[in-house]
């Protein structure tokens, strides 16, 4: 039995780790193939990096798979083809998972990022070995800074004697007391990143669909664009003593002219049925799955006020296979599903649309390997905090297994409660704003204030050629 569980483990992470290798050399900045020393540390960084994010994603398949197993083992008890699949599988991988969470974060990312930023010390002969032991102290010096870190917040917040000694526990206290901590950030990140995201996937999925072509003439618009095209080109074939910024700034203004005809372009080859019908239900899908979102919060509010159990470790739970963890049964567990995988890619969303971490975002091909790590890291804090965020928010009832469910906070009703709250609050006004930036702009011209910058973040707008050929923003 414990041989099957290894393997069912292992073939699972292979997908993973392949599925993640595939997506980071997409993005990795592509470096020389001479074997030099710079190159196997950045090697030894890429399959450092894409563990983790095979780790991540193992993070955010976790709960989905749990509770689609739970609804099949109850709907098939005495199947023979899915004994293998019980509550001691689902307990062995939440373990795994929070293991090589805690693994990746403190010690195999650090590891990446200062290995890569090594160079030996001084005195010593230059190569692999002496980058190696710079990095190991390097991280002992690190876990020495965080160890003091915890010891002085735990003082500050629970002077005990028993708390105190309590951390001498490196295992069964020291690290579910760090993760518990990077966890609560994480859920907060969330907390930043999921309202802003929610009400940019309009955005975004508007950018990806082809919009409906009304009151538009796409031959018109087609026509001006190419003249623009040419013009811009004619002024840079024919001047060629203009300085390098001049040369510079009319190359970006070409690159912009041929993304939008190449945005016309589609638009003009796209069947009908794509423009008026897609694009419209996918809209709608969009609110549906925000809206029922955002009631679940308000009913989790409730639940709440009124019950004790309601709370994330109010109950340690019936079991795996012993009772359907939604009210709708298998239905239920398939929206719960949804949105989980909804709220994930929102938040990843959000977090790229935050003015703080806008460079953060990988370039096709054009990534550098600490930003990469740095991309990593952060997604492997969401990802750890998505359990621990859908279960606070009532969007799941599954009670967390292994480390993801020791966590102290989680038992205080006052932070459950803002947190839902807060939730609740920045994704209803998040998408007000959304929804009302074009009553918003009407009115600021009207009072004669477009003039001071006071209208949506000008991502969320589009510009496209009119008729006559000015700009327009819509």
């Amino acid at each position: 039995m414990q041989l099957f569980f290894f393997q069912i483990c292992f073939l699972l992470f292979a997908v993973l780790y392949i599925v993640s290798y595939f997506i980071i050399t997409r993005y990795k900045r592509k470096a020389d193939e001479q074997e030099d020393e710079d190159a196997i540390v950045n090697r030894i960084s890429l399959f450092l990096s894409t563990f983790t994010l095979a780790v991540s994603a193992g993070a955010v398949l976790l709960l989905p798979f749990s509770i689609i197993s739970n609804e099949i083992l109850l709907s098939f008890p005495q199947n023979y083809y899915i004994q293998w699949l019980n509550g001691s599988l689902i307990h062995g991988l939440w373990n795994l998972a929070s293991l090589f969470s805690n693994l990746c974060l403190f010690v195999l990312m650090p590891f990446a990022f200062f290995f890569l930023e090594s160079e030996g010390f001084a005195g010593l002969k230059k190569g692999i070995r002496a980058r190696i032991l710079e990095t190991l102290v390097m991280l002992i010096l690190l876990a020495l800074l965080i160890l003091g870190i915890v010891w002085v917040a735990s003082a500050l917040i629970d002077n005990d004697a028993a708390s105190m000694e309590s951390l001498y526990d490196l295992w069964e206290f020291y690290l579910p007391y760090l993760y518990s901590c990077i966890s609560l950030m994480g859920c907060l990140l969330l907390l930043l990143c999921t309202p802003v995201g929610l009400s940019r996937m309009f955005t975004v999925m508007g950018q990806l669909l082809v919009k409906p072509t009304i009151l538009e003439d796409l031959d018109e618009q087609m026509y001006i664009i190419t003249l623009e095209e040419e013009a811009i080109q004619r002024r840079l074939n024919g001047v060629s003593s203009m300085v390098e910024y001049q040369t510079v700034e009319l190359e970006r203004e070409l690159e912009k002219v041929k993304s939008k005809k190449t945005n016309l372009e589609r638009r003009k080859k796209a069947s009908a049925w794509e423009r008026n019908l897609v694009y419209p239900a996918v809209m709608i899908l969009l609110l549906i799955e925000t809206s029922i979102s955002v009631l679940l919060v308000a009913l989790n509010i409730l639940y709440l006020l009124v019950d004790e159990t309601a709370m994330p470790k109010g109950s340690g739970g019936p079991g795996i296979g012993n009772a359907s963890l939604s009210t709708f049964g298998f239905v239920g567990a398939a929206l719960e599903i949804i949105l989980i995988f909804y709220l994930m890619v929102s938040s990843v969303v959000g977090f790229y649309s935050l003015r703080f971490f806008e460079n953060f975002t990988p370039r096709k091909d054009d990534t550098t390997m600490t930003k990469i790590i740095g991309n990593c890291v952060s997604i492997l804090v969401l990802s750890s905090a998505l359990p621990v965020m859908s279960r606070t928010l009532g969007i799941t009832r599954f009670d967390l297994l292994g480390d993801f469910g020791r966590f102290n906070w989680l038992g205080n009703f006052y932070i459950v409660l803002s947190y839902n709250l807060l939730f609740a609050i920045m994704t209803t006004l998040c998408l007000v704003r959304k929804f009302t930036s074009a009553v918003r702009e009407e009115l600021l011209k009207a009072l004669g204030l477009d003039k001071l910058h006071l209208s949506n973040n000008p991502r969320d707008s589009e510009t496209k050629p009119s008729a006559n050929g000015h700009q327009k923003t819509l």
